[in-house]
């Protein structure tokens, strides 16, 4: 039938309305669901598997600096979450509860884990004695429960998948230093293997992670020009060890505190990968986290030989390496090649009587479009090439997309007018009171810090909003 021809895509467009066509995208990418627990998430194939590929990569990259993974429990006991005071004051909206052991009441309450900073700590104060134990640089992949009131799909949900980091060392110097380490580590993630540009910065001092001396921030910006924040590493200086009395005993024979890190990105790194470079035909996969790196297409496959030819080529691909698979179902060509554009698979193979004859098959990119003929005896290298030119690609579009909505503000009036366009990030300097900053959230409609600059001048000597002496320069924007 006529209708059969070719898939419906129940996209809404992106300027249309980007929170509908977000939510078409996730749905119509069957990657994830929402289950019976409000606010919480059925990751479904397609949506676990990106993460999947993200939690290899993020792995290999922390394991090639020394850390290790652990796993703690997911209950702490209200009297451990109490210990750090500003970290308890910050989490206490978001916890969960838990009241009831069976039939039982519980002596005490626990929580259920919306980060595990306690937990670690816990566990060091009784098992850290000497130099010798030091540092400890350690990871656990997990999910954590915060009770947020409002979600949406990987940005925002009551319980995510994440990994938290925490390590803890014996100067302030090295527990510095690895806090900025997992920052970069971070940035070239996102760089690299996401193809998602960022402004980078310190968090202004209202901002931080409860309970941190200085929290680190990887901001990516949307196609709808808000910020997300993307990855944060924290630096605690000792201020949890000595709420926990960790302690140890140098090689002077002296006691001694210790300093401690934590890190952490989350399956909202798989919000910022659809809002990025999703387009109104729905996902777009860079290739390095693509779960299905191309899908082979047989064209006519009820000919003799095209169905064979095609099977060949995909074990040629299988054995080169490749995430690939095809797609020999009763679909017209037109319906397979919907659906690939829709699951954001970077790449299809087209092969058909008239490609095999000719010894070739066409190649079509998912981000452009564009059709290109490669021989088989050279498909296995040149696919590779493809990809690569792919990956690259995409990240110098969204780049370039950044740039654009990157502006400056020196004076009140600028920054509404630039936020009234929808800019993205505003530079624009600050007094450093978060007084000023409510001021200025209020009448651009939400823009506020999201990282100070520290390494390019200052382009004011005062305040955006008050005119007292500037402090800081930070990039602005509104967020999710």
């Amino acid at each position: 039938m006529a209708k059969d021809k070719k898939l419906v895509k129940n996209i809404t467009s992106r300027d249309e309305d980007f929170a509908q066509w977000y939510t078409d995208v996730v749905r119509e990418a069957q990657l994830c669901d929402y289950s019976s627990v409000k606010g919480c998430l059925n990751y479904l194939p397609n949506g676990f598997a990106i993460w999947e590929l993200i939690k290899a990569d993020l792995d290999r990259r922390f394991k090639e600096t020394g850390v290790e993974n652990v796993y703690l429990p997911c209950l702490i006991p209200e009297a451990l979450l109490e210990k750090e005071a500003d970290h308890i004051e910050g989490f206490a909206p978001e916890v969960a509860w838990v009241t009831h052991g069976g039939m039982e009441r519980l002596q005490e309450r626990f929580c259920v884990r919306p980060t595990s900073e306690t937990l670690f700590c816990d566990l060091w104060a009784r098992t850290v004695q000497s130099y010798r134990d030091l540092p400890k640089v350690w990871n656990q992949w997990c999910s954590v429960l915060r009770w947020e009131k409002t979600t949406r799909p990987f940005l925002r949900s009551r319980e995510f998948l994440w990994q938290e980091g925490h390590t803890i060392h014996a100067t302030y110097e090295e527990a510095e230093q690895r806090t900025i380490q997992m920052w970069q580590i971070y940035k070239d993630f996102y760089k690299e293997t996401m193809a998602v540009p960022f402004v980078a910065g310190r968090k202004a001092e209202h901002e931080k992670f409860a309970g941190a001396q200085d929290t680190y921030t990887v901001e990516a910006l949307m196609h709808d020009g808000k910020a997300l924040q993307s990855a944060t590493s924290h630096f605690f200086g000792s201020g949890f060890p000595e709420a926990f009395g960790i302690q140890y005993i140098d090689k002077d024979n002296q006691l001694k505190n210790v300093y401690e890190t934590s890190w952490g990105l989350s399956t909202r790194s798989i919000g910022a990968l659809i809002m990025v470079h999703g387009d109104d035909d729905g996902l777009v996969i860079p290739p390095h986290l693509a779960p299905v790196e191309c899908r082979v297409i047989p064209i006519a496959q009820h000919k003799e030989g095209v169905l064979e030819k095609a099977n060949e080529l995909l074990d040629e691909l299988k054995k080169a390496g490749y995430r690939v698979k095809i797609d020999d179902s009763e679909k017209s060509p037109g319906w397979k090649f919907s659906e690939q554009e829709i699951l954001g698979i970077p790449t299809r193979i087209e092969i058909g009587p008239k490609d095999i004859e000719n010894n070739q098959v066409v190649v079509v990119r998912r981000d452009t479009r564009e059709k290109i003929v490669v021989s088989l005896d050279e498909i296995t290298t040149k696919l590779r090439e493809i990809l690569e030119t792919i990956q690259q690609d995409m990240y110098n579009k969204a780049e370039e997309f950044l740039k654009a909505h990157i502006d400056t503000a020196v004076t009140m009036d600028e920054m509404k007018e630039k936020f009234a366009a929808n800019r993205g990030f505003v530079k624009a300097c600050w007094c450093g009171d978060p007084v000023c900053e409510g001021e200025v959230k209020y009448e651009t409609g939400g823009a506020a810090t999201r990282c100070l600059i520290e390494d390019e001048p200052m382009i004011s000597d005062k305040c955006i909003y008050c005119g007292k002496p500037a402090k800081h320069m930070a990039y602005w924007g509104k967020s999710y």
